[in-house]
């Protein structure tokens, strides 16, 4: 069975003020709240037990959004994460959520994707053999994005906001893996930040070998709605592709 994970905790700092009242995935996108977005893949990844991780103050706002996923079709449970203390931490917090699975696909609550072979690349990552998988998506500014390390071609690791970049491959935060992630995450300690880094999980993964790297086609889009910019960008993007099309996208109820 493939679970989902969506993780919506964290304080959206670059979005403040306007995050200091309420959940950065609760805002609207376009015509639709954000969390809809990666409910969405989810679901239509063939995913229907999803666990949410949200911030304790906003629990009872996504309960009561979201219910316990029936008018979406899923079954959807929650844990609460009290402090940012990493990505990778989302997986010591699903513990019991996670008993029984064949894979997992985490996706950050704030992520967004859209294209024809979108979820084609997915299907292909879940059904990879490798224990964990990853996407990758060409960017203009890896220096601001955990990037693929590459030398003479072959992917080594990936580095974090790298200063000299030696490729243009951003991850974004769609992450699938196998049961061997709950053995893995026990061996990480908190960077300098403080955190425990989902970029040190899937290295170690390229220092085993067991990685398998999806290289998203030029066609999908993707944006991490964290910043003023790219969340308006977004809302933009949806509502041009609403009018153009003439029916909603996005709804997880559809």
């Amino acid at each position: 069975m493939v679970k989902g994970i969506i993780l919506a905790g964290g304080k959206g700092t670059r979005l403040y003020p306007i995050t200091k009242a309420v959940s950065k995935q609760l805002l609207p996108v376009y015509n639709k709240p954000m969390i809809f977005l990666p409910l969405y893949l989810l679901k239509k990844s063939g995913v229907k037990k999803i666990l949410i991780i949200v911030n304790p103050h906003d629990l009872n706002l996504f309960k009561k959004l979201l219910g316990n996923g029936n008018d979406y079709g899923v079954n959807i449970t929650y844990k609460t994460q009290k402090e940012p203390n990493g990505i990778a931490e989302a997986f010591i917090i699903s513990k019991t959520f996670l008993k029984k699975f064949s894979k997992v696909i985490l996706i950050l609550g704030d992520n967004f994707f859209y294209g024809a072979k979108l979820f084609e690349s997915i299907k292909n990552a879940i059904s990879s053999k490798k224990s964990a998988s990853i996407f990758t998506y060409i960017v203009s500014k890896p220096q601001l994005y955990g990037v693929l390390k590459m030398k003479s071609g072959v992917p080594l690791k990936i580095e974090e906001k790298p200063m000299k970049p030696s490729s243009n491959l951003a991850i974004p935060g769609l992450y699938i893996y196998n049961q061997s992630v709950m053995k893995n995450v026990r061996f990480l300690k908190p960077s300098k930040r403080g955190e425990l880094e989902i970029t040190d999980l899937n290295n170690i993964y390229f220092t085993k070998n067991d990685i398998h790297i999806e290289n998203l086609d030029e066609g999908i889009t993707w944006m991490d709605m964290g910043s003023f910019d790219s969340y308006l960008d977004a809302s933009m993007f949806i509502s041009s592709l609403e009018k153009r099309k003439g029916y909603e996208v996005y709804n997880p109820k559809k």
